[in-house]
């Protein structure tokens, strides 16, 4: 019999996800958009259940025969519905880019006996792949990367398209950037150290310290480590203004006697700016380096990977890439014993090397192009 498999949330990223595993297994998307879930069921035929996630009662019922369960929801529902999951007793692969710590699930998935395999994207995910894939044979002094989702065509004022929630992308602008310098955790605001770098297939680029390293700032012990967010150049100028203006701001202001968050209108009235409509074309690129040693002999490693929207199919970049490594994640959940439990993050996932290699080459078989470049 097919394993079971519970997708929460159908988004674009949601919806990728679902027809890629739908190839192989049951599977059953949960949202609360009818539009969604009716496109899913008559394009696709896989089976659809309305309901909001947030309904602990009505979520236990949808669960309870569930082989797997995929959280693909916005970020400022995730740690929560996580939560839910593993009270269910149910593993876990999850996508969304929640503020909260990861680690204060660990003891409560444990407890439960289940395992809860979190940030498995394209970044966070591969890019925390790769040091951990690394840091396993040979000693990692230097991790840098740089990684962006952007469409082709430049648009004023923005320039800028997602896949994700607005919301989400936003906490990329206000939320601190921590990294690692010789040893010791910095963190900056987000935004800052503003770098112009080239890339052969895009041209320039503008990149700035951004908060994507997620849990190797606790489970890898990587004496410089640092990421970055790539966008088109101009692009952080009116993100600070926009910033220092309150507009990203979660603090309640009043507004003609009523209450408002101004994240919230501003996410609203950027959720039509930012969509990316149907056959918009549009890439994405990492640029992932590793510096270290292997038996005292220095060695670095670049990665180089892009991809682009895919006509044929009509799904987006992001969508692919995020997509294709939650689904290569899901496939190792399935068929492969998953021993530990508790919180994996995908750093640890990659430490075994099969894992690591059936990750990447599940992307190159879809077409994302991944280059490894030994430096010396």
């Amino acid at each position: 019999m097919s394993k079971k498999i519970i997708i929460l949330g159908g988004g674009l990223v949601g919806s990728t996800i679902a027809v890629e595993l739908s190839k192989q297994y049951t599977v059953t998307v949960v949202d609360i958009d009818q539009k969604t879930l009716d496109k899913l069921k008559r394009c696709f035929g896989i089976d659809v259940n309305r309901c909001d996630v947030t309904d602990r009662k009505k979520l236990e019922k949808i669960l309870t025969d569930a082989d797997l369960v995929v959280g693909a929801v916005p970020g400022h529902l995730g740690f929560e519905l996580i939560k839910k999951v593993i009270d269910c007793g149910k593993n876990m692969v999850d996508i969304s880019f929640f503020p909260e710590d990861p680690f204060e699930l660990h003891e409560r998935a444990k407890q439960k006996k289940v395992t809860v395999a979190i940030d498995c994207g394209i970044a966070p995910g591969v890019s925390n792949m790769i040091v951990g894939y690394h840091n396993a044979s040979m000693k990692v002094d230097k991790y840098e990367c740089m990684v962006g989702g952007l469409p082709f065509i430049r648009e004023w004022p923005w320039e800028y398209k997602a896949v994700f929630s607005p919301s989400d992308v936003i906490e990329e602008y206000v939320r601190p950037a921590r990294f690692v310098e010789n040893g010791q955790q910095i963190t900056k605001l987000a935004l800052s150290d503003p770098e112009l770098v080239e890339f052969k297939k895009i041209g320039t680029l503008e990149a700035w310290n951004s908060d994507g390293l997620r849990t190797l700032l606790k489970t890898t012990h990587v004496p410089n480590m640092i990421e970055k967010t790539l966008r088109y150049p101009g692009t952080i100028e009116y993100l600070k203004v926009l910033r220092e203006s309150g507009f990203f701001s979660h603090q309640e202001i009043e507004v003609k006697g009523m209450k408002v968050k101004p994240i919230d209108v501003t996410t609203q009235l950027l959720l039509p700016l930012w969509e990316l409509k149907h056959g918009e074309e549009d890439f994405t690129i990492m640029k992932a380096s590793v510096y270290g040693s292997l038996n005292h002999v220095p060695v670095g490693y670049e990665y180089l990977i892009y991809d682009q929207f895919d006509a044929k199919s009509g799904i987006h970049s992001m969508a692919r890439t995020t997509g294709y490594t939650c689904t290569a994640v899901c496939d190792l959940f399935l068929n492969t014993p998953i021993e530990k439990k508790g919180l994996l993050p995908p750093e640890e996932i990659a430490a075994h090397k099969e894992s690591f290699v059936k990750i990447m080459n599940h992307l190159e078989s879809h077409g994302i192009e991944v280059t490894v470049t030994r430096l010396y």
